[in-house]
């Protein structure tokens, strides 16, 4: 998927509503108050040394890095918010809202910026060293825990 095709998405997903429940949507995930979308998806590595996966994964973060320029041309220089407290928290039994919980459990750091009322994130998911690296989109009406 091409860097202008990412920027529609996301344009996309700040003027959609929110669905009453979580579920499925065309680009990724949807629920009460936010919309992710998985932008590109690699493939996945289960026969590799970790070569070819750190390749990717510095692909992936260049990807979202090269993103955020755009962005912050919207909407200013972006937040860095780790979810690694987030996750933790998490764990540790608090109850924390999606999308933040979700993200937190795949997601080490997300570049954040606030417009128009949403707060827009940008990440590199990888859940797992054989599963594929994701780069997020996340729109959201619900402020970072």
């Amino acid at each position: 998927m091409t860097t202008a095709r990412h920027l529609a998405t996301i344009d996309q997903l700040r003027s959609r509503p929110f669905p009453g429940q979580r579920g499925r949507s065309d680009v990724g995930d949807s629920g009460p108050g936010y919309h992710i979308a998985e932008l590109s998806t690699s493939e996945e590595f289960w026969d590799d040394d970790g070569t070819r996966r750190a390749i990717v994964e510095e692909q992936y973060e260049a990807e979202r890095d090269g993103l955020a320029v755009l962005l912050a041309a919207r909407w200013g220089e972006p937040q860095t918010f780790s979810l690694w407290s987030v996750f933790d928290r998490g764990m540790a039994g608090e109850e924390i809202p999606d999308p933040w919980d979700i993200l937190s459990s795949s997601v080490p750091d997300v570049h954040l910026w606030r417009a128009d009322g949403l707060w827009i994130a940008l990440g590199v998911s990888h859940w797992d060293k054989e599963l594929p690296f994701q780069l997020l989109a996340v729109v959201t009406e619900t402020d970072p825990p």
